[in-house]
C-alpha cells in the first residue's frame, strides 16, 4: 500500500516539474476557472431570480444554459491544457495561444463531452437531494467509477480529435485493460496539493477566530480561500499532465518528458491476465 502511495507521489512530483517548466500550462485553468464563474453568474442569478418562490420555465431554461456554458468553458480550456501539456512533454514550446488553438478545432466534441458531463453532474446532485445520506454514497460511487473510465477522455479529444461517445468507449477500454496504479496516480495529483494547502488555510482561519476580531478573520479568511483556489488550479495542471503522459504511454507512445518507462508502467501496468487492448 504505502509502495502504491509512494508511486503515485512520484507521478505527482514529475507532474510538477512539468507545470513548473512552463508555467502557461498554469494558465488554462485559471482562464477555465474565470471563464465558468462569468458565465455560472450570467445566467445563474437570473436563474435563482426567475425560480424564486416557484418552478418556471424560464428559471429553469436558465440555469440549465448556465450549467452547461460553465461547464463547456472548463473543458474547452480542460482541451487546451492537456494539448498544451503534450506540446511541452515533447520538448516544445507551448503558449496559451497554442492550447486554445487546438480545443477550437475539437469544439464540437468538447460540447458535446460538456452535455454529457453536466447531464451526469445533475443527475448526481439529483440523487444527492432525493436520497440523503444514502444518495450522498450512491452519488459519490458512481461519480468515483464515472470518473476512473473517463479520466483520459480529454487528452483522447486533445490529441486525437475524436467524439465525446467514442472517448468515453476508448478511455474505458484503457481503463479495463490497464488496471493498475491509475487509482494510486489520480489520488495523490488530486488530492496531496489541496491538502497541502489546507493545513495553512485551517492555520489561518484558525488564528483568525482566535483573534477575536471580525476584521483579521475576514482578512485571513481570504488568505486562507485563495490558498486553496491556488491548489486547484495547481491540481487541474497536474492532473491533465499526468493524463496525458498516461494517456500516450497507454497507446504505445512510450515514456513522455521527463516520465520514466518504469512510472508509467507501474500507472498502467495490465491486471492480471490483461493486456494491451484497443
Amino acid at each position: 500500500m504505502f509502495a502504491r502511495i509512494s508511486r503515485g507521489w512520484r507521478l505527482a512530483k514529475v507532474s510538477w516539474g512539468v507545470l513548473t517548466s512552463d508555467r502557461s500550462l498554469a494558465a488554462f485553468p485559471i482562464l477555465g476557472g474565470i471563464a465558468s464563474f462569468f458565465l455560472l453568474m450570467a445566467f445563474g442569478l437570473p436563474a435563482v431570480i426567475a425560480l424564486d418562490g416557484d418552478l418556471t420555465v424560464v428559471g429553469i431554461v436558465l440555469a440549465g444554459i448556465a450549467i452547461y456554458l460553465s461547464t463547456f468553458a472548463a473543458v474547452f480550456f480542460n482541451v487546451s491544457l492537456a494539448a498544451a501539456a503534450a506540446q511541452v512533454l515533447d520538448g516544445k514550446d507551448a503558449t496559451v495561444a497554442s492550447g486554445v488553438a487546438v480545443a477550437r478545432q475539437h469544439t464540437g466534441a468538447i460540447a458535446g463531452w460538456a452535455g454529457i458531463l453536466a447531464s451526469v453532474n445533475i443527475i448526481l446532485q439529483a440523487i444527492r437531494d432525493r436520497l440523503g445520506p444514502l444518495g450522498a454514497v450512491i452519488a459519490g460511487g458512481i461519480a468515483l467509477i464515472w470518473g476512473l473510465i473517463t479520466f483520459m477522455v480529454i487528452p483522447i479529444i486533445a490529441i486525437e480529435g475524436l467524439g465525446p461517445v467514442t472517448a468515453i468507449k476508448r478511455s474505458a477500454s484503457i481503463f479495463r485493460e490497464r488496471w493498475g496504479e491509475q487509482i494510486t496516480g489520480q489520488f495523490t495529483i488530486g488530492f496531496i496539493p489541496m491538502i497541502i494547502a489546507l493545513v495553512p488555510a485551517a492555520i489561518l482561519v484558525g488564528i483568525g477566530v482566535a483573534s477575536g476580531s471580525v476584521a483579521v478573520l475576514i482578512v485571513l479568511a481570504a488568505l486562507a480561500a485563495l490558498i486553496v483556489v491556488i491548489a486547484a488550479i495547481i491540481t487541474a495542471a497536474l492532473t491533465q499532465i499526468f493524463a496525458v503522459a498516461l494517456y500516450r504511454y497507454a497507446v504505445g507512445e512510450g515514456a513522455v518528458g521527463a516520465f520514466t518507462e518504469q512510472d508509467l508502467a507501474t500507472a498502467v501496468g495490465p491486471k492480471s491476465g490483461g493486456r494491451w487492448g484497443g
